[in-house]
Parts: C-alpha cells; structure tokens; sequence
C-alpha cells in the first residue's frame, strides 16, 4: 500500500504568527494533529504538531503569546505519494516524529499519520456478538 493510500487529504495549513493557542483551537476544531505552517519570508513549509504545543505549554510559555514560527520544525521530512507505508513508517522511526507531510510537485497534498498507517496494516474492528 502507498502513502497516497493511507493520507488524510485534509490539510491545516497556518501562518507563523498564528498564536499556538490558535494553532490548537484550529488543530482541535478539524481532529488534525499536526499542521503544515507557511513561512515564505523564512524559506517555505514546516511542520507544528500537538507535540510541539504541548512541550510550550509544559514550560510554562504563554499559548496566547507564543507563535508558531517560534515552535515550527523546519528541517522537515517530506514523503511522496508513491512511497509505500514501510518507507514512510521507516522514516518516522528513524527520525522519531509522527507526522510526515506528504509533497506532490512540490507542494502539501496531505499528511500522513502513524494512526493513517497502523489503519491500513490493521483490518477493522470486527463486531463481537452480544
């Protein structure tokens, strides 16, 4: 199976400025964990996950006041669509992240989560009778 497969086409893209409180309120609102930030003043696309607001918070930063570029992960690992989920899930491990923003001619096209990977190599839940 490919990543164009397992990826959730809905994409949340932010701006750095966006506050992460923001970014939070936005990630929540459409059950995404990461989303892709745009920054073309710093050279282009990064990466802010529930992960990165949580560490904020966890030391005590203001989510009102803190911004995105502040906590963005710009060395970003891209995934193509025609990479197969053990590439992708190999690139996770190795890079110890959850989230891969998948490129199409150089561009967002979706991202691809360990939870859209672990779906596709698990079959569904089947029915236990009552």
């Amino acid at each position: 199976m490919l990543v164009r497969d397992a990826m959730s086409t809905v994409v949340l893209t932010i701006g750095p400025t966006h506050t992460l409180r923001q970014a939070a309120a936005l990630m929540s609102a459409r059950r995404v964990g990461a989303a892709v930030v745009h920054d073309p003043d710093a050279g282009g696309i990064g990466i802010l996950t529930e992960r990165d607001i949580l560490n904020s918070v966890g030391l005590g930063q203001d989510p009102d006041t803190e911004r995105a570029h502040a906590h963005t992960t710009t060395d970003v690992v891209f995934a193509a669509p025609s990479w197969t989920l053990e590439e992708a899930a190999r690139a996770m491990t190795h890079g110890g992240f959850r989230h891969l923003i998948v490129l199409d001619d150089d561009e967002p096209a979706g991202i691809v989560s360990v939870r859209d990977i672990i779906r596709c190599w698990v079959p569904a839940r089947q029915q236990v009778p009552a």
